[in-house]
């Protein structure tokens, strides 16, 4: 029960919100009380003022030259990056570095577009956004295949390698226990023990067949990957996306609703994106995620895994926004977090790669079983993405709850 007898149960992964009366002019109501934002200023009374205001970037300004100029700074470095990207040519690092940059540029540009869409032409927003999303995909999947491709390659090696150490100890204490039998371990010897060495063997055997049937099935999607991006950025429909962009870097197609004061147009926007991500993380089974080795994720499911990838889509939009209203000034769980979500995508894409070879026809047994030992290996790296985006996330500062009059 909160004071009060309000009778409002509080969830400490859900920050709670303050609804405040819309402003002059109609401002939209929902506000979020964010103490989360270290150094923010009290307003009147010594309350925490609403989320997103009090920046310098937006005293005395209208939301339109705030959204105009951080989507002419994104469209300006999505066009930079286009000219890298084609001026690199054989030079495969620097391709690769001008293609995350242009996917960056784009999907910054579509979040802006997303979250402050009521301030925008709303048909154009929507086909940029779309079209904005197929070519950062279509630029992403050559970069993370190859990432994955390296993260199984390594986990293989890890995996193999921590089997070979074990065998040796256990050769090294069994020789011990030979010299000295009352010394000797219970698992240098007896039935577990041979089993254990049956396995790390049989391992050892299939891993260098499993490696390169992934380095085969991952090479060619990296290659289709590839020519398909090649296409994309030879194809009218690429060259329509660019001349898009290149318009929204000299004038941004907004409406009348944007030439209101920024303080009181972009926050509630902002604090909207944060909402949805709240949201998405209160569904999520954090508690369980919070008990380390809990196996919640060890099944390899896609309908499991997909509350966790649009958590990850709504945290970087949560980030987005708050560049538009103050790049300094960046919420420090986000990243974090954003970072553990991305473990957990690359290391469910990985699994379930290795899920995929495993099914392969006519594999030896040894081949397959190394590919299960790998593809658990990748579900507990989903477990333990899980637990760090739950410490990142759960330890901020909740912003105080907006308690219920109890009439009468």
């Amino acid at each position: 029960m909160t004071p009060g007898g309000a009778g409002v149960a509080q969830r400490h992964d859900f920050p709670p919100l303050r609804y405040e009366p819309a402003g002059p002019g109609g401002a939209p109501a929902a506000l979020a009380d964010g103490p989360a934002r270290t150094g923010s200023p009290p307003r009147s009374g010594g309350r925490p003022r609403p989320y997103g205001t009090g920046s310098p970037m937006l005293t005395g300004r209208t939301a339109r030259e705030v959204l105009a100029t951080h989507l002419h700074h994104q469209a300006t470095d999505f066009l930079r990056s286009l000219r890298s990207h084609r001026e690199s040519g054989s030079d495969a690092e620097g391709t690769r570095e001008a293609a995350r940059q242009l996917r960056s540029a784009a999907r910054r540009i579509g979040g802006a577009l997303h979250t402050f869409r009521p301030l925008t032409d709303e048909k154009w927003a929507d086909q940029l956004r779309g079209e904005l999303a197929w070519l950062s995909g279509t630029l992403g999947r050559e970069h993370a295949s190859t990432a994955r491709l390296d993260r199984l390659l390594g986990a293989l090696q890890r995996l193999t390698g921590r089997a070979e150490r074990e065998r040796e100890t256990v050769a090294a204490r069994t020789a011990a226990g030979n010299a000295t039998a009352a010394e000797a371990p219970p698992a240098a010897s007896g039935r577990d023990g041979a089993d254990a060495g049956e396995a790390d063997a049989l391992l050892s055997a299939g891993a260098a067949r499993a490696g390169a049937l992934l380095e085969r099935q991952i090479t060619l999607a990296r290659t289709r990957a590839h020519s398909a991006a090649l296409q994309a950025l030879g194809s009218s429909r690429f060259h329509a996306v660019a001349d898009a962009v290149a318009v929204l870097a000299s004038e941004a197609p907004l409406t009348v609703a944007a030439d209101r004061p920024a303080e009181d147009v972009l926050p509630p926007l902002a604090e909207q994106a944060h909402r949805r991500l709240a949201e998405a993380v209160a569904a999520l089974p954090l508690a369980r995620a919070g008990h380390p080795y809990n196996a919640d994720a060890l099944t390899s499911d896609a309908r499991q895994d997909a509350p966790w990838h649009q958590v990850r889509i709504l945290a970087r939009l949560s980030r987005y926004a708050q560049e538009v209203l103050d790049p300094d000034d960046i919420d420090p769980r986000l990243a974090e977090a954003g970072r553990a979500l991305e473990r957990h995508r690359d290391a469910a894409e990985a699994a379930a790669a290795a899920a995929a070879a495993a099914r392969t026809p006519r594999i030896a047994p040894a081949t397959a079983y190394a590919l299960g030992v790998l593809h658990a290996d990748q579900r507990h790296e989903v477990e333990a993405a899980r637990f760090a985006f739950g410490r990142a996330w759960i330890p901020a500062p909740v912003p105080e709850a907006a308690q219920p009059v109890r009439k009468g």
